[in-house]
């Protein structure tokens, strides 16, 4: 049975990345001139964790607070196209963390935002970890592991919980706990006498199964509850590469194993061993994200759906042949769209549409008719389907928004079923008198 998706709840960031060359100091200070090539931006905390996890081929899922700025708009747009974003209010600005960097070197970064997640913990975030194979909380001080507390009461899959200087306390119970030496160090307020040590000393005091306290190029130490102390060397060292995301790079790999069965010593191995890797590629610098957003019109039906739902958007969906497009249906999607934020149309497939209609059917075959939908202002993305109704489609999209053509009045859709359990409204809107596909037919013929 294939386990659940890995859930990441915490804090996200945007991070930047302003690269160039500083081959000249600047004449009234004493510091570099960077002559700025290139600027890339790209999930940060726990939106970078989550994403790599989703790169490894896992389902993800995220939580986390979004603020409905600029910079919020933006992370939206590099998350929503490869994990499943849950989105969560935020109370001021996205924090951003821009680097200048020249050469491979980080010369100064400027911090803005300051932004914390408001206490809300929404139907679809304890949904999403009702279906969960493991969590992730990864903890960035700005409030999310502060609801993950609560979502987190009763969960019986491993948590494991990356904390931060100025986060939450880990709850009781975790599977794992991966603090780096200098969160250790926050964690031990008697003393700090080593990596070894805490590590031992924070299994017990703050109940976990395991403790991983990673100390940078030479691994990990970690302690299991009633178990030996062990170090876990990394099989790569990249000592003076940049280490940003390193940590995060770790707890996603470790969350990922323990979600796919490893116990403790395996998942930090794993964990170790990406990690490692991961600085010896480049680290966060060498992510490379392709952002959408919103106004970009994405092409893929599944993009439309994750970018409208991450912005905060309302996602309309309504479905049918479409065979021999006519005013009728130009009018109906009109209107659709009007409804929300971005409209996709659920298409037959033409043995989908020859099962409905008969063998003479459909006229138009499905590539052209996909084609000239497309080339409609108000249709943002189209998905073809060959089942005889649209409720695999309708699970995939989960639109908040389900719109029929006809009067449907009192009757039980085939999809019923799919949009009762999404929460998903139906909306019926009435179609033009005499303009039908089989009446266009019946007077060409």
């Amino acid at each position: 049975m294939k386990p659940g998706p890995l859930v990441v709840i915490g804090d996200t960031l945007l991070d930047v990345d302003v690269e160039g060359d500083a081959d000249r100091l600047c004449p009234d200070a004493p510091v570099p001139v960077v002559d700025v090539s290139s600027e890339r931006a790209r999930p940060g905390g726990a939106g970078l964790a989550a994403l790599l996890t989703a790169r490894d081929g896992a389902d993800v899922v995220l939580i986390t607070a979004v603020g409905d700025d600029q910079d919020g708009h933006r992370l939206c747009g590099l998350l929503s196209e490869e994990l499943d974003l849950v989105r969560l209010p935020l109370r001021g600005g996205t924090v951003r963390k821009t680097r200048i960097r020249s050469r491979g070197q980080t010369l100064v970064r400027l911090d803005t935002g300051d932004g914390t997640a408001r206490f809300s913990p929404t139907e679809e975030a304890a949904q999403a970890i009702l279906r969960a194979g493991a969590v992730l909380v990864s903890d960035y001080g700005r409030g999310v592991a502060r609801m993950a507390r609560e979502l987190l009461r009763d969960v019986s899959v491993p948590v494991i919980w990356d904390p931060h200087p100025r986060g939450e306390q880990p709850m009781p119970g975790c599977a794992l706990l991966t603090p780096s030496e200098a969160e250790a160090k926050m964690l031990c307020p008697s003393g700090y006498q080593g990596p070894d040590q805490a590590a031992r000393r924070l299994v017990r005091a703050l109940r976990a199964r395991a403790v991983a306290v990673t100390t940078g190029e030479r691994g990990a130490a970690l302690a299991v509850a009633g178990g030996p102390l062990t170090t876990v060397p990394p099989p790569v060292r990249a000592g003076g590469q940049d280490a940003c995301g390193a940590g995060d790079r770790l707890a996603g790999a470790a969350a990922l194993a323990m979600r796919d069965g490893a116990d403790a010593a395996q998942a930090v191995a794993a964990g170790v061993g990406e990690a490692s890797r991961f600085v010896e590629r480049g680290g966060a610098a060498s992510v490379k994200v392709q952002e959408q957003r919103l106004g970009d019109r994405p092409r893929t039906a599944l993009e439309v759906a994750g970018l409208t739902r991450a912005q905060g958007g309302r996602l309309i969906a309504t479905g049918g042949c479409f065979d021999l497009l006519h005013a009728g249906h130009v009018s109906l999607l009109r209107r659709a769209r009007a409804l929300g934020d971005a409209l996709v149309v659920c298409v037959n497939s033409d043995d989908s549409v020859r099962r409905l209609k008969g063998p003479a059917r459909p006229i138009v075959g499905v590539r052209d008719r996909v084609e000239v939908l497309r080339a409609l202002g108000c249709v943002d993305a189209v998905l073809v389907f060959d089942e005889d109704t649209p409720a695999a489609a309708i699970e995939r999209l989960r639109p908040d928004v389900w719109v029929k053509g006809g009067d449907y009045e009192g009757e039980t859709l085939p999809e019923s079923e799919v949009l009762g359990r999404l929460g998903a409204e139906i909306v019926v809107l009435s179609t033009l008198p005499g303009r039908s596909t089989t009446n266009l037919i019946r007077e060409i013929q």
